[in-house]
């Protein structure tokens, strides 16, 4: 979810962070080796069984970057399994292989050298090309065509883990018409004219806590497949809120036999109310029952 860079070992909030590395810095073989050699100590102090890079920066085809990038993943995968044998190196990836803003990255060798890839499939408006208005943050088609662009590439689908949202974006409308298209003010991203990026990021939870008291209630968009509701805030305006929930993310999930796929997972478990209230933990339940195809 950060468009930020490498590399976390854990998304655990208690364990600790690394801290981000600019690519261009790891384009010198000499630190990259170190850096990978911090990362395995690192992993052996806090007894960790691996680690999990995301890397989100923009990088071109046939820059050093490139080839840095790809030579990272398989130095620390190699570095990591020797040392820390039974350990895992992951790699977090775009929802998409088609140089989603800018990540042009060697997506089938990074696959080859690390454990698996865990495909983002959220954040999908992150560049809107077309018009300016709010969207699902994982349209179902969108989704799955993805899919079959990384094993168009070769790319082992026991290599790949489908990552779901669970959390949405809250949007203002600039106009809402009557048929529910909400226009959003113009947000450059990446080239894009438009961009998730006027939006602002939710949590399930709260979403759960808003939405039967929203103007509109649930709605379901059968075309991209997924929820979204329409509420006024105190200054008036009116917002849009897309988001997933267990209808939206069981259809995703059922793909994961069709596709042979190596999982699922979600960002991020603690975005569910784990109160004692008894309709926040039936909630809990049907997402991660929604899980399971």
């Amino acid at each position: 979810m950060d468009k930020g860079l490498p590399s976390e070992p854990a998304e655990d909030k208690q364990r600790p962070r690394t801290k981000n590395v600019p690519l261009k810095s790891i384009v010198d073989a000499k630190q990259r080796s170190d850096w990978i050699a911090e990362k395995v100590t690192l992993a052996k102090s806090q007894y960790m069984d691996g680690i999990n890079l995301d890397i989100e920066q923009p990088v071109l085809p046939d820059t050093p970057e490139y080839y840095a990038l790809t030579d990272l993943v398989k130095e620390t995968a190699e570095a990591f399994h020797r040392e820390i044998p039974g350990s895992q190196v992951t790699f977090d990836v775009a929802w998409s292989p088609k140089c989603v803003d800018i990540r042009c990255y060697n997506y089938s060798a990074i696959a080859e050298s690390s454990d698996f890839l865990f495909v983002m499939s959220y954040d999908e408006q992150s560049q809107i090309w077309t018009e300016c208005i709010a969207a699902a943050n994982a349209p179902f088609n969108q989704t799955i065509a993805a899919y079959e662009q990384f094993l168009s590439l070769g790319i082992d689908p026991k290599k790949l883990v489908m990552g779901v949202p669970w959390y949405g974006y809250d949007y203002v409308c600039l106009q809402l018409t009557e048929d529910n298209k909400c226009t959003l003010e113009k947000r450059p991203f990446q080239g894009a004219p438009c961009s998730d990026a006027v939006g602002t990021q939710v949590g399930y939870n709260t979403i759960m806590k808003q939405v039967n008291g929203s103007l509109s209630k649930r709605l379901w968009d059968d075309r991209q497949e997924a929820p979204y509701y329409n509420y006024k805030d105190i200054r008036g305006n009116t917002h849009q809120v897309w988001y997933d929930d267990p209808q939206s993310i069981a259809l995703k999930a059922a793909y994961i036999k069709k596709l042979g796929l190596r999982g699922i997972g979600m960002w991020n478990g603690d975005l569910l109310d784990y109160s004692e209230d008894p309709v926040a933990q039936q909630q809990s339940r049907d997402m991660w029952k929604a899980l399971i195809p």
